[in-house]
């Protein structure tokens, strides 16, 4: 472990030990600094290769989703239609989901970006991203930095807890108003309805955990046609300019 940051190739039980392991200054200031700078790297890196994408929306969904899935074919459709109304595409850059996005966003003529990260299953960078617009990360955190950064707004197909972390951290900073009221929208009424209804019944009306108006920080949708709708009505009320 470097810095409270997890190495590659370090196991479950290597993990805790070494999180449980005291260390002298020497080896404390050494860690810190080497993964400050990583940090720091990536962040450049990223604010350099980003800077002057235009305006993109997010999609998020699974690494899991197979090509013969109607998420995938409906993920693929959603980013060219976003394309086709002046939208570039950003998505972790994977495969399933995220491939799904880059495809329909390339395969449209679109701007097609990807935000990898370095996982020991399941990632790679999908063959459908821009080239210049290909970044890896190490970091979660900063790999999240850049998707609240650079969009505009936030589509979410079906996943798992990677897609739940991404959604609840873009409804997160918007309902404590760290960033701008975005819009998000959720894909696939019967897959998301459980939680919404967890959401209302539990959160809302039996802890009060949020406020009734959390509720209206989400769309929830069934097709490609109602979901890029979701974006445009936002945006008429804006001079944001389509990404030619």
């Amino acid at each position: 472990m470097v810095g409270g940051i997890y190495s590659k190739g370090e196991n479950d039980e290597q993990k805790i030990r070494n999180a449980l392991k005291q260390r002298n200054w020497n080896e404390i200031v050494a860690a810190d600094s080497w993964a400050l700078f990583k940090v720091m790297a990536e962040m450049v890196d990223g604010f350099e290769k980003l800077a002057r994408i235009g305006p993109c929306v997010s999609i998020f969904g699974s690494a899991r989703t197979k090509q013969d899935n109607k998420y995938y074919a409906l993920a693929e459709e959603i980013a060219a239609r976003l394309v086709r109304h002046g939208y570039g595409v950003i998505t972790g850059g994977g495969p399933g989901i995220m491939e799904a996005g880059n495809k329909g966003a390339f395969e449209a003529g679109g701007k097609s970006v990807g935000l990898n990260i370095e996982l020991p299953f399941e990632q790679d960078g999908n063959p459908y991203i821009d080239k210049d617009k290909f970044l890896s990360f190490d970091y979660f955190f900063v790999r999240k930095v850049m998707f609240v950064k650079y969009s505009q707004g936030f589509i979410t197909l079906p996943g798992g807890m990677g897609t739940l972390d991404e959604l609840f951290e873009a409804i997160t900073l918007i309902q404590t108003k760290k960033i701008g009221r975005f819009p998000i929208v959720l894909v696939g009424r019967s897959f998301w309805a459980g939680m919404i209804d967890w959401i209302k019944d539990t959160l809302l009306e039996k802890e009060a955990n949020i406020s009734p108006g959390d509720l209206e920080l989400f769309s929830l949708v069934d097709t490609p046609e109602e979901a890029v709708d979701v974006i445009d009505q936002f945006y008429a009320r804006y001079s944001l300019r389509p990404n030619f």
